[in-house]
């Protein structure tokens, strides 16, 4: 899905202001608010927009160790494994991937102890083969999407000017 120079305006004030009304932000970029709500609506169906709920800290919440736990699965049980994960609420996001293990998942735990627990659950699921956990020392870069949405629009609008 392509996005214009406007999306991208769009997309920058959501992240910049996310708990600004949708008229306020018509205001702000100067357009109708059914324009801006348009906009809005095609940027979720299309995905680019994929939540707009609020961003929790699991450290906040009393788990302020993070892992990233690689884990090797047995061939043809990888679906099976994926949905086992989705039952323990320490693993935050998981992902299948190329190159070294078949799953990379994010895991939160309130201490070395917990994350060891969380760690053996995980290697007794059927299909697992084993794990290999690096633990996150200091986070040196927060998630952030906007330094990507400005390059995003710097492209839309350089694309723009020499065509």
């Amino acid at each position: 899905m392509a996005v214009d120079e406007l999306d991208t305006r769009i997309l920058r004030l959501l992240l910049e202001r996310p708990r600004t009304s949708v008229r306020e932000y018509a205001r702000i970029l100067g357009i109708a608010r059914g324009t801006l709500q348009a906009r809005l609506d095609r940027l979720e169906r299309d995905g680019v927009i994929t939540g707009t709920g609020p961003s929790l800290s699991p450290a906040a919440l009393g788990h302020p160790v993070l892992a990233f736990v690689h884990i090797e699965v047995t061939q043809g049980r990888l679906d099976d494994v994926g949905d086992a994960l989705a039952a323990v609420p320490e693993i935050v996001e998981a992902f299948s991937i190329a190159g070294g293990g078949d799953l990379l998942t994010r895991v939160v735990a309130r201490d070395n102890a917990h994350l060891e627990d969380v760690i053996q659950k995980v290697i007794s699921l059927p299909g697992v083969v084993r794990t290999r956990t690096e633990v996150a020392l200091r986070e040196r870069v927060a998630h952030r999407l906007l330094p990507l949405v400005e390059s995003v629009g710097r492209a839309v609008r350089n694309s723009t000017y020499s065509s």
